[in-house]
């Protein structure tokens, strides 16, 4: 099967950061699914993987943290999929990505792709959907308001891949006013035409706009990007005995100031449940389905931006450039070999 991969990590700019090569097709065995692989998309994980972490002494490592495809073949313990169904997954951090044609994950992680979208429109949502239902439901459990303040949520990060998902699941899913931050025009008439109720500037401190919208200190704050830039407005922004959720990774987190309002702090990570197999993992499953049910009742949208052609490694590069700048509305996908 065609794959691309790496052997070490180099920049991007490099020719051989990712190449195509050939390997063996997988077998699917215990709870896993054999997917044919018709479109991915690249979050900053792969990025970040891709420019930090090596293979094992001459093995290749293969990205991809986001597909859709069909169903080839399953284990003998699969009871939720057959051959030829349609699919849309995030996987697994610590298994073979899906840049190939063939791609082993476990069906416990897996959803059924909506009926409504194409390939390359469902490959651009598990990862966010994940992170973004698992950090509002799983973390910060915004099902349970926080006692006389305001039923709001600062999505940090709105137009971001995570962002634009997530304003879409708390519109759908709950009441909360959502409030979510952008920098430039198309970044904030993006994140309005996703939902957003208030639209603030994160170049500029927070507190005073929130301020300014007199809707009272949110209850919520949930940072999807650049949070040591912010951590101070946070402190600021949120309502005492507030819940704060982050995703990124600070080199420092000084927690120190949230002491005072009595602030909890919660990291989200979508990879936790199938990197530790936990007692739990089929809720990724369950979630996706409920997302994909949310998108056929035209309540959440696809947020897939650009595409950068067929699945290869010159294509690939061009996509992590894309993604690496920082300065991406919704996501990149890259469909078919």
């Amino acid at each position: 099967m065609r794959a691309v991969a790496y052997k070490q990590p180099q920049p991007i700019t490099a020719e051989t950061s990712l190449i195509d090569i050939e390997l063996p097709t997988p077998e699917a065995k215990g709870h896993d699914l054999l997917v044919e692989v018709k479109a991915v998309s690249v979050n900053p994980v792969d990025v970040k993987v891709r420019a930090n972490v090596a293979p094992a002494e001459g093995e290749y490592k293969i990205l991809g943290w986001d597909a859709a495809g069909i169903v080839k073949a399953v284990g003998p313990d699969v009871t939720m999929f057959k051959p030829g169904d349609e699919v849309f997954y995030a996987g697994a951090i610590n298994r073979g990505g899906s840049n190939a044609e063939f791609h082993l994950v476990d069906e416990r992680i897996v959803g059924a792709k909506p009926k409504s979208l194409d390939f390359p429109a469902a490959a651009a949502l598990p990862l966010t959907s994940i992170t973004a239902y698992e950090a509002l439901f799983d973390r910060l459990k915004v099902q349970e308001p926080v006692p006389g303040v305001a039923n709001a949520i600062l999505i940090i990060g709105g137009a971001g891949g995570v962002g634009s998902v997530a304003i879409q699941i708390a519109r759908a899913l709950t009441d909360l006013t959502v409030i979510a931050t952008a920098s430039r025009p198309e970044t904030q008439a993006w994140v309005r035409e996703l939902g957003a109720h208030h639209v603030i500037d994160h170049s500029k401190p927070l507190a005073p706009q929130i301020e300014a919208l007199d809707i009272g200190a949110p209850a919520f704050v949930f940072s999807t990007t650049n949070t040591s830039d912010h951590i101070g407005s946070i402190v600021d922004a949120i309502a005492p005995q507030g819940r704060f959720a982050l995703i990124d990774d600070p080199k420092t987190l000084d927690v120190v100031p949230f002491k005072r309002k009595a602030v909890s702090i919660h990291w989200e990570l979508m990879f936790t449940r199938p990197l530790f197999n936990t007692a739990d993992m089929i809720e990724q499953h369950r979630l996706l389905t409920k997302v994909a049910e949310l998108v056929d009742a035209g309540r959440i949208r696809s947020t897939l931006t650009e595409t950068a052609g067929t699945i290869n490694a010159a294509n690939l590069r061009k996509a992590h450039a894309l993604v690496e700048t920082g300065k991406m509305k919704g996501k990149v996908v890259l469909a078919g070999f």
